[in-house]
């Protein structure tokens, strides 16, 4: 169990951690090449060659196949609502039935469709990326309970499957006699958290492949089953996107609210990368997936989204429904975020990932809320390292202009999903920020003189065999030490000496912040303690 949840468990009623929206992505590998197409259709269609009108027929079957099942299944066909679909397709799931059929829309989307180029009797087929209309079939399953299936009608049948892991839990729990209150993907109370914690940790990859191919099999009737069997046409799965949650239910508002704001204090001051963006009223859009950057953002819910991007996955916490905690991790690409394959038989290994990469989030945050550093161990940070060599390293100094921006720069949450590396190039523009330097007077040189002392002291350490570095947990820690030390405590206080503000002696005191208030507390406090020890000012 991570630091966060030991030292707030007091507070917290129940948590669970569980997989929320799993989005995979299906396709007829065989298909993938142009030739195996070929030659599927000439062996069990006998139709060759595979002309541009025999790619069109296909589609029209598919088209009328939808319309005929939509009747039979007294479900029409609709276009693509405004806003979101997940609202809009919820009132038809109220009285849904196991392994019904309850909303099919039709939308134009992206997809990678088998084109016919040539003509008369020369043709040869290519994959492209094309905008097309796309069925989406929104189902109750009778073991997922809420997905939906897209389904690409122009040949190889392309699919997306969506499902949700809250909604099978809550299907297990009800087999179980599990007394439970869902509100949407988030339970708010349960009777048996224990159980309810064993049951997300026994999803397994026959789980999802099971689901998958019940549904991709009912809406692709083009392949017959001897096809499916002998040809292997059967579609696989992988992982599109990924998403984690973490779940802490408090049992009071007020400390949920509490932790709430002083989170968003924390990032907005220590925990950031070099250009904090407080975003409100906006989504973020693909194009901030590749970047390095933690962003407070208003999704359209009752509190803000404080989200960490790291190429093309992101960690993010919010509280919802009132006394809820939420942290997620999540990815739209698993090999090139975590080096994961992408085939849903890896949700074992990537599950291990995303855990660890809330852990570390957690932990984080932890050291940000609550730091304690040995009295001992300050002394020695502050003293000269001597290297085996001989060679002496100068220590640490709290009020370093060097050392605080290099140790801002390490803070930064974007490093945790890569967990925690990085190397000086990606430090130097944001060290160079902190100081408000040019290159010129502060070079990549300075940066590794610095970032040595560092190492020198056990704080971070190199990665053999590379160029990276690896800021370690306690290294983490003594970084929020210094820089709390000075920009929360040495630095106001001393501007709140030495060059006070004669107007705020005249702003009542009930209109003063409590932030303020503590600040003048401490100072007047000072101001006492000089006067019982006889050090009154001449």
């Amino acid at each position: 169990m991570n630091a966060f949840f030991e030292h707030h468990k007091d507070n917290i009623r129940f948590a669970y951690r569980c997989f929320d929206r799993i989005l995979l992505h299906a396709t007829i590998q065989p298909f993938q090449q142009e030739q195996r197409a070929v030659g599927f259709f000439w062996s069990y269609r006998q139709i060759y060659p595979m002309s541009r009108q025999v790619l069109r027929d296909i589609a029209t079957q598919y088209h009328n196949w939808a319309k005929n099942r939509s009747q039979k299944w007294g479900v029409p066909i609709q276009e693509d609502p405004p806003g979101r679909r997940d609202d809009f397709v919820d009132r038809y799931f109220r009285r849904a039935q196991p392994d019904q059929v309850v909303a099919i829309i039709k939308a134009r989307e992206p997809a990678t469709i088998m084109t016919a180029i040539g003509k008369d009797d020369r043709w040869h087929l290519e994959m492209k990326r094309r905008w097309v209309e796309q069925y989406n079939f929104y189902v109750q399953d009778s073991r997922w309970g809420q997905m939906f299936v897209r389904v690409c009608p122009y040949f190889p049948f392309s699919a997306r499957v969506c499902l949700n892991q809250h909604y099978w839990l809550a299907l297990r729990m009800q087999e179980r006699g599990i007394r439970f209150q869902q509100c949407a993907n988030a339970f708010l109370q349960c009777s048996d958290p224990q159980t309810l914690q064993k049951l997300a940790d026994s999803l397994t990859a026959n789980d999802l492949i099971t689901c998958g191919q019940k549904w991709l099999t009912r809406f692709t009737p083009f392949f017959t089953s001897e096809e499916r069997k002998q040809a292997g046409v059967q579609h696989r799965l992988f992982f599109a996107q990924v998403e984690t949650c973490d779940n802490l239910i408090f049992c009071r508002r007020a400390a949920v609210d509490a932790l709430e704001q002083r989170l968003l204090d924390a990032n907005r001051t220590i925990g950031q990368p070099n250009k904090l963006t407080v975003i409100f009223g906006r989504r973020i859009t693909r194009r901030h997936g590749d970047k390095l950057q933690t962003v407070i953002e208003d999704l359209n819910l009752p509190n803000p989204v404080i989200r960490s991007h790291y190429r093309k996955g992101f960690l993010k916490q919010y509280v919802r429904d009132r006394f809820l905690l939420r942290t997620e991790s999540a990815t739209n690409n698993i090999y090139t975020d975590y080096g994961i394959g992408k085939a849903v038989e890896n949700l074992a290994p990537l599950r291990n990932k995303l855990d660890g990469i809330i852990d570390r989030y957690l932990d984080v945050q932890q050291d940000i809320l609550e730091t304690f550093v040995d009295r001992e161990q300050l002394r020695q940070l502050t003293q000269p390292t001597l290297l085996p060599n001989g060679r002496r390293i100068p220590g640490l100094k709290v009020d370093h202009p060097r050392q605080l921006a290099l140790m801002h720069s390490l803070v930064r949450f974007c490093y945790l999903a890569a967990e925690g590396t990085f190397t000086t190039r990606e430090l130097y523009p944001q060290t160079l920020e902190a100081l408000h330097m040019p290159a010129e007077q502060y070079k990549l040189a300075s940066l590794r003189y610095d970032l040595w002392k560092l190492r020198a002291k056990g704080l971070i350490e190199k990665i053999p065999h590379s160029r990276r570095y690896r800021l370690l947990p306690h290294g983490y820690q003594i970084c929020l030490v210094f820089l709390k030390l000075y920009e929360k405590v040495y630095a106001p206080l001393t501007a709140g000496i030495l060059q006070p503000f004669p107007a705020d002696q005249s702003i009542p005191k009930e209109k003063i912040t409590a932030l303020d208030s503590r600040y003048a507390a401490v100072i007047q406090a000072l101001d006492d303690l000089v006067d019982a020890v006889g050090l009154k000012a001449a």
